[in-house]
């Protein structure tokens, strides 16, 4: 890949990987502070749709930096994939801000929980909207996004059912199966439309680092 000096490294590249590096520091911190107060199961830590969403944007966020640096061609799954992760970043945010913001639980490092909840949320949306690396997608990659978190729902329902261990308590099947599908049909619902707006800027919103590039051109 050859050294990576500052001044040959791309901005977007090299604010991704920053970026990806502090999520990756978030999380870790987060799961090193926890198991400071006590013995922490992994398959519970890395339960949590927040922990998972905010690694899976890390990493296509740094596997697109990587191949902007080593100049090389993006695959053409990469788009549809960061698509869906933007997407659930956008859910992580807005649902964390909305409705569970100053509850009791969650990430006890203050800066780790603003990390996951909010800096990264914001920052995965300003990136799909702000740069270039992006093309028109069908609605059809609605149905990709909508595959990770059928499988997560899924995975934690057989986990309450069997081992009792559920991430948020409205996903808990002793609340009844009925609640249980009702949120479930809620989540979906939200998915796809937070997915159909991701979808939509791609196909509707020029990226604005495109547009400043084209106003500054046109000033010289």
């Amino acid at each position: 890949m050859g050294s990576l000096r500052p001044q040959s490294l791309p901005l977007r590249a090299g604010v991704r990987l920053v970026v990806a590096a502090v999520v990756v520091l978030a999380v870790l911190s987060t799961f090193l502070d926890t198991a400071s107060r006590g013995a922490v199961n992994p398959f519970n830590f890395f339960g949590f749709f927040t922990i998972q969403s905010n690694l899976m944007a890390a990493a296509v966020l740094l596997a697109a930096a990587v191949l902007q640096v080593r100049g090389a061609t993006a695959p053409e799954w990469l788009l549809p994939v960061r698509a869906a992760v933007t997407t659930y970043m956008f859910v992580v945010g807005v649902v964390y801000n909305l409705l569970l913001s100053g509850l009791p639980g969650g990430v006890e490092l203050a800066w780790a929980n603003w990390v996951m909840h909010v800096g990264f949320p914001v920052y995965a949306v300003l990136d799909w909207i702000v740069t270039t690396d992006r093309r028109a997608l069908s609605y059809r990659v609605l149905r990709l996004v909508l595959v990770y978190p059928l499988v997560w729902v899924t995975v934690v329902l057989v986990r309450g059912a069997t081992d009792g261990w559920v991430p948020y308590p409205f996903l808990d099947p002793a609340s009844g199966y009925a609640s249980v599908v009702l949120y479930v049909v809620v989540i979906a619902a939200a998915v796809l439309a937070f997915g159909a707006v991701v979808i939509l800027v791609s196909r509707r919103v020029r990226p604005v680092a495109q547009l400043v590039g084209e106003a500054r051109r046109g000033a010289d």
